[in-house]
């Protein structure tokens, strides 16, 4: 298991890996990320193959500073750059107009690339010192849990990563919000770390987004994602069957609803922060149950409510 804590020195030796076309796992506020030299197609070929990701599926450049922005994207707009002032770094991810410096691997051949600055030292120490913006989706395999801890991502690559960076837990838990900047007008394409409404109340209403699975231009746009090897369901008594091992994710109490064999819940005093940060930290540990179902309880969809939820739908789309 090649997990290193992360130092001054671990982080140049990560650095160094990057540089030479290698795969980092590092963390970030959001959840940990699988990097790779963003400007190297060669290197981003590794984490579609390591994650064993569909190629249409565009990847996120993460910078260290926003001067860098310019060399990738032409865009120029003074909301774009209060949004910029405002939220970065942090979990809020720009899908921009793409200058011909970023490789089509990156972008799955869309004209726009997905671009941020994550919140983590760790990340930012690392991006600065490999020179380049770092190309990475979650690090883990494709469609499975999103990892918030370095165990998580041995997890699921083990000896796929030339080195994972253990720099703690991810605070927010849940990936970044996405919104597209095109022809003035913003649009959502995921919900995520950064609600809606705090970016609205910088630049007023943003739009729905139209997503297309078949062509998305940036991550998280597929029906299914974000899924325990455990099949998950809304709660719903028809799914109660006490020959089963069912497991229940609560939202903030524990209802007494049946004989669970396991329950956790999210936030105790309903904290929406608290409860997008344990989201899938506690599915992990539910999936490691050997259990036959895990049952979740919706939440209202408001705040970063609206994240955890996109997350659990995808979740419960997949099939087994």
């Amino acid at each position: 298991m090649n997990i290193t804590k992360a130092n001054k020195v671990s982080i140049k030796q990560a650095a160094g890996i990057i540089k030479e076309g290698g795969l980092v796992a590092f963390p970030t506020e959001t959840v940990y990320g699988l990097g790779a030299d963003g400007l190297n197609p060669i290197a981003v070929a590794k984490i579609f193959e390591a994650k064993k990701r569909p190629t249409f599926n565009p990847l996120i450049l993460h910078i260290a500073d926003v001067k860098w922005l310019k060399k990738f994207s032409s865009v120029k707009s003074e909301k774009v750059e209060l949004l910029i002032s405002k939220f970065w770094p942090g979990p809020l991810t720009l899908v921009l107009p793409k200058t011909d410096v970023v490789p089509d691997i990156v972008t799955s051949g869309n004209e726009t690339v997905a671009i941020r600055m994550p919140d983590h030292p760790v990340a930012l120490k690392l991006i600065e010192a490999s020179s380049t913006p770092i190309a990475a989706p979650s690090a883990n395999k494709f469609g499975h849990l999103s990892p918030t801890e370095a165990y998580h991502v041995a997890k699921y690559l083990g000896d796929k990563v030339d080195m994972i960076l253990d720099g703690g837990k991810s605070s927010v838990g849940v990936e970044s919000t996405i919104i597209q900047f095109q022809d003035d007008k913003f649009y959502l394409l995921r919900p995520g770390g950064l609600s809606k409404e705090e970016i609205e109340s910088e630049i007023g209403k943003i739009e729905t987004g139209i997503v297309d699975p078949d062509k998305p231009n940036a991550p998280g746009q597929l029906l299914s994602h974000y899924s325990p090897q455990t099949p998950l369901k809304f709660f719903n008594k028809k799914y109660l069957d006490k020959n089963k091992k069912i497991g229940m994710l609560f939202f903030c109490e524990d209802k007494k609803l049946f004989p669970f064999y396991k329950t956790k819940i999210l936030s105790s005093n309903g904290d929406l922060r608290e409860a997008a940060a344990n989201l899938f930290s506690f599915l992990h540990e539910l999936e490691h149950e050997n259990l036959d179902l895990i049952l979740v309880e919706s939440i209202e969809e408001k705040g970063l409510g609206i994240a955890i939820m996109d997350r659990l739908v995808k979740a419960s789309n997949k099939k087994f």
